[in-house]
């Protein structure tokens, strides 16, 4: 990474603490196997793929927090230009509009300016990723039955951030000259909940019209490395 994209992507502007993996765990050694393949240039599709002999719910834990951790910090470089006033509803466009639902204290899907919705989302993720119940750290813990249900669900909603960002905000991110960075986390991303079918197709349309489907990238309005 750049010295300047370097200074885009600070720790100051992480929209929540990074969630991180204990060294010496089975997890953490997975982290480290796919981080290495990412810097070593290997091709996406070939990256996201399940390692023989690895546990598909181990795999998919680990991807879950890397995704909140770089979207996280996506949308931390513009949060300040997301306000009530600039985006008074979550979207994705005219097309698209997302309503927030938690069964607590939004217990039917409500509508909610963009940075409202994105606070909830965040706060949301951390307690589904620090809850020891659905994400266990300690060896031999097993995951719960509903835990591909439940990463699903945290995908779909990550996944909405990239909407958001690439519709209303892609210009900041092209001004700090951070597109390609963003592209490549979004082209990772895209690979491994198709790879592992983790998202409806339905919930990728927004970008897959617009022409962001990786494959499309001629089309593209944005280019993928």
């Amino acid at each position: 990474m750049s010295i300047a994209l370097k200074q885009v992507f600070n720790k100051d502007k992480t929209f929540r603490p990074k969630r991180k993996f204990e060294p010496g765990t089975q997890r953490f050694e997975l982290h480290k196997r796919a981080q290495a393949s990412l810097n070593s240039g290997v091709d996406l599709k070939a990256a996201v793929q399940l390692p023989n002999g690895e546990d598909l719910n181990d795999w998919v834990a680990v991807h879950v927090v890397d995704f909140f951790n770089r979207i996280n910090l996506i949308y931390g470089t513009i949060c300040e230009f997301c306000t009530e006033r600039t985006c008074p509803v979550m979207s994705g466009g005219p097309k698209y509009e997302y309503r927030w639902q938690d069964d607590l204290k939004y217990k039917k899907p409500t509508a909610l300016p963009a940075p409202q919705y994105m606070n909830l989302l965040m706060d949301w993720i951390e307690v589904q990723i620090n809850n020891e119940d659905i994400f266990p750290t300690s060896v031999g813990v097993p995951f719960p039955k509903n835990f591909l249900q439940i990463c699903k669900k945290i995908l779909c909603r990550l996944f909405r951030v990239f909407v958001h960002v690439y519709i209303h905000h892609f210009d900041r991110i092209i001004i700090m000259g951070a597109e390609a960075h963003v592209n490549t986390c979004y082209k990772h991303f895209y690979y491994f909940v198709t790879e592992l079918n983790l998202i409806d197709r339905k919930e990728l349309e927004p970008l897959v019209s617009g022409n962001l489907q990786p494959n499309a990238v001629e089309n593209s309005p944005f280019s993928f490395p």
